[in-house]
């Protein structure tokens, strides 16, 4: 049977990125005595004013259809909570929901890319990034993202790369998987660059709210000669522990998201009515957990650096925000990809970069989620296998 263009563009794509937590999972389920640090999921449930929010809402009937474009009184919350972070005025018109932000992007790639066109994205970048843009028909043009700029994004390395054919700028800040946090100079060099050639800049916030105690994040919606080609994209799973319930959103121009909005309703038609309600109280309300979080994942990262900094040749990018926190493993004498697959072998469960991008493939990704007993422990198996390894590399 015939199948289309799509299926081959996002071929090797999907699972096969994760092969090593597939695999950490199944050995976990025999048994083995092994300490996952693959994935990132908030490390507290979903508050339960949150799911007692929603499943009040769906005992009050809120199962129905919805609007569209989203339920307007979760747009009005967002464009509020927008209008008063950003310094800027938002109105509902300049929201659109989904639900969660991978469907969001997958959207507004759909809006500004297309086949013979090309999106600049960051190396490394969320392993999801090459399919929503590959999806679009679009190619993807890495970006390196340099350990020596603290894998902040730089115009120079950006303008290098632009064509005629570029009509998008994909952003994460906090970035995941390196934690970094664009500056406002930075900011303001991406943005003069995607004025000059007349490009969109698209912005994954989704970590906003998980920033670490000394670092700031300024989002490119706050600058407003980028108010008419800046689309942002985020949701409530990091910020409120509420990853399961798939309620994100892009906050846009209203001019886009009336375009965009036919795509919308083609893929989903809205989102759940009783999930908006949540969400409403989410936004409205704020975070009872993000702060906590956020200082438990500071707190594992300075603890992962200063135990491999002293004991060990291996060396720990330490996050501004986030959950993870990648580990050069160059010292060991093997690639990202072949060290996680080792170590899984000797009880931790890490993610290789190269999942992430071509420029990490020497490294590995650890998410700081685990409670910290466990990531203690986690972190003397790495420290004995890194000792074990660098010796036999001496």
């Amino acid at each position: 049977m015939r199948l289309t263009a799509i299926t081959e563009r996002l071929a090797g794509l999907g699972g096969g990125k994760w092969e090593v937590h597939l695999k950490a999972r199944q050995m976990a389920a025999a048994g083995a005595d092994l300490i996952e640090m693959t994935i990132g999921e908030p490390d507290v449930p979903t508050p339960p004013e949150l799911t007692g929010a929603a499943a009040q809402a769906m005992q009050a009937g809120r199962t129905g259809y919805s609007d569209g474009r989203g339920e307007a009184h979760l747009r009005a919350a967002l464009a509020e909570a927008y209008t008063d972070s950003r310094g800027r005025g938002f109105g509902p018109e300049n929201i659109l929901c989904f639900p969660g932000t991978q469907t969001a992007l997958y959207a507004v790639l759909q809006g500004v890319a297309e086949p013979g066109t090309e999106v600049l994205v960051g190396d490394p970048m969320y392993a999801t990034y090459e399919g929503v843009i590959r999806a679009s028909g679009a190619d993807m043009v890495p970006v390196p993202l340099r350990p020596e700029a603290g894998f902040r994004m730089q115009a120079s390395d950006l303008a290098a790369r632009i064509t005629p054919r570029s009509r998008a700028i994909l952003l994460t800040t906090p970035h995941n998987p390196t934690g970094a946090i664009l500056t406002p100079q930075d900011l303001r060099d991406i943005g003069a660059l995607a004025r000059q050639h007349d490009l969109w800049i698209i912005s994954d916030e989704v970590y906003e709210h998980l920033v670490f105690e000394g670092a700031e994040f300024v989002s490119p919606l706050s600058d407003p000669a980028l108010s008419d080609r800046v689309v942002a994209v985020s949701s409530i799973s990091k910020s409120h522990a509420a990853p399961g319930f798939r309620s994100g959103w892009c906050a846009a121009p209203e001019a886009f998201c009336t375009a965009l909005l036919p795509v919308s309703e083609t893929m989903l038609f809205g989102n759940q009515p009783f999930i908006a309600d949540m969400t409403e109280k989410a936004v409205r309300e704020g975070s009872s957990v993000a702060s906590g979080m956020a200082s438990r994942f500071a707190a594992r990262a300075d603890l992962l650096v200063q135990r491999l900094h002293a004991e060990t040749d291996l060396r720990v990018h330490r996050p501004e925000a986030g959950m993870f926190a990648l580990i050069d493993v160059s010292a060991t004498g093997m690639d990202g990809d072949a060290y996680a697959w080792d170590l899984l072998e000797h009880g931790a469960a890490v993610m290789p970069g190269s999942a992430f991008g071509d420029s990490l493939k020497d490294w590995v990704r650890v998410a700081l989620t685990i409670d910290d007993q466990s990531f203690a422990a986690a972190i003397d198996r790495i420290a004995a296998h890194a000792n074990r390894k660098t010796r036999s590399v001496a």
